[in-house]
């Protein structure tokens, strides 16, 4: 299958500081691919030149086989806090993205609530919901919209562990009926684990990507243990 995005021998610094090089990615369609490593790694500069916030110092990052070349416009990104308008009602904060490229869409953000199960909430505004609920509204505004690439970074970071961990499934139900491709920053293990089909290991700066690995749906509880306590030697 043709990759969405390739990143080719990569290599960015600031100022004089390497933080990362020789880094070679692909991501194919429907890929949930979850990127790990040490803080300062470099994660958020290749999660930034694969949006097209950045251009690399070295090396080649192509979309659909055409060179992104700092252009931006053709991901969705998720940041770690909801950033949810406070003026505008749940399902007018979905339809944002859509309007911003003339071309709302009432009925897919009305499907979206539909199908997250929250279309009860549709008209109210972001101070009458809780956090994981704000956060879900952020979710779906990123899923309406055209993009075949959503970019989470640290997504879940902001919430407790219970309602992390329930929305890490709801979430992940949603991304696999969407087809769209992710790509997540986290640093949590257990949620690459969880919540991807591949985990890209990143080494400490400059960085480069020392490891992908396939993570079936099926893993044991031994399994995922055993993954997780290779994934950690790796970072080690």
């Amino acid at each position: 299958m043709k990759p969405i995005i390739q990143l080719q021998n990569i290599m960015h610094r600031y100022d004089h500081d390497i933080v990362i090089k020789d880094v070679n990615m692909e991501l194919i369609q429907g890929e949930i691919v979850a990127l790990i490593g040490p803080s300062g790694s470099g994660k958020s500069t290749i999660m930034n030149i694969i949006g097209g916030l950045i251009h690399p110092t070295d090396g080649e990052c192509y979309l659909n086989g055409t060179r992104i070349n700092g252009k931006t416009g053709h991901v969705s990104f998720m940041p770690q806090t909801h950033s949810l308008m406070p003026w505008r009602t749940v399902i007018q904060n979905i339809e944002l993205a859509s309007e911003i490229k003339a071309n709302v869409s009432e009925s897919n953000a009305i499907s979206l609530l539909e199908r997250a199960g929250f279309l009860s909430i549709k008209d109210k505004y972001p101070h009458e919901l809780s956090g994981g609920m704000k956060q879900r509204v952020s979710f779906l505004r990123a899923l309406n919209t055209t993009h075949q690439l959503l970019l989470l970074d640290e997504p879940f970071s902001a919430l407790d562990e219970i309602t992390r961990n329930d929305m890490q499934v709801w979430l992940k139900s949603l991304l696999c009926e969407s087809d769209k491709t992710v790509l997540m920053i986290t640093h949590s293990i257990d949620e690459a684990i969880k919540m991807s089909s591949r985990i890209l290991v990143l080494n400490e700066k400059p960085a480069t990507i020392i490891q992908s690995i396939d993570v079936s749906d099926q893993l044991t509880v031994a399994q995922s243990a055993q993954l997780k306590a290779h994934i950690l030697q790796l970072l080690k």
